[in-house]
């Protein structure tokens, strides 16, 4: 039988009203708009093709980012949160695929973060990157893994997911409900995997 392939999606829908500089998917990242780095990680990293959910501004940055190597997806009901871009993600996968759920503003993505995940991903199972963070949630101060994007959602629980999302929310309801679904890989050495949600998290694009 053949092995399955995998699909990277990337959620680029935003407005970035927290941030107040328009859409993520353009902020400047290294002479380009940031989406277009987001989608190459995932391509360059193994994904056989890259769908790239745009909505706000949606002209604006099929204009401005070089998009050409990944498909395209609009979604009209963006302003109803990040479910309906996940959604239209999914369908806009091939069914027989995995998926692999990375955001735009994540401008520490890297091709070897998806290698890891593709390399190590078990049938029936989410593999999701993982980050070492400061303060443990047993407040001892040590380092702790953070579960973070990408997040590679097995072809076999697509459905499974998709059921459970709602309002700004992709996977996290099923998620919390199936923890033992999930399996985290450290990706610290990659980057922090830290998204750009406010004004003092601009440093990151440098």
């Amino acid at each position: 039988m053949q092995e399955r392939q995998t699909t990277g999606i990337v959620l680029a829908a935003g407005s970035g009203t927290r941030l107040g500089r328009g859409p993520k998917a353009l902020l400047p990242f290294r002479g380009r708009p940031l989406v277009e780095a987001v989608a190459g990680s995932l391509l360059d990293g193994g994904c056989r093709e890259v769908v790239v959910v745009l909505g706000s501004g949606a002209a604006d940055v099929a204009a401005a980012a070089e998009l050409g190597r990944f498909r395209t997806a609009v979604n009209p009901d963006w302003q109803s949160g990040m479910g309906s871009s996940f959604l239209l993600g999914l369908a806009a996968a091939d069914p027989a695929d995995h998926v692999m759920v990375a955001l735009t503003d994540q401008p520490g993505l890297t091709p070897e973060t998806v290698r890891r995940l593709l390399a190590v991903h078990h049938s029936g199972r989410i593999t999701a990157a993982a980050y070492r963070a400061q303060g443990d949630p047993a407040g001892e101060g040590q380092a702790w893994l953070r579960r973070g994007h990408p997040l590679l959602i097995d072809a076999d629980l697509r459905a499974a997911v998709a059921a459970t999302v709602a309002g700004d929310a992709g996977a996290r309801g099923f998620l919390r409900a199936h923890p033992d679904a999930v399996d985290e890989v450290d990706c610290s050495d990659q980057s922090t995997g830290e998204d750009i949600d406010t004004p003092d998290q601009l440093h990151l694009l440098r």
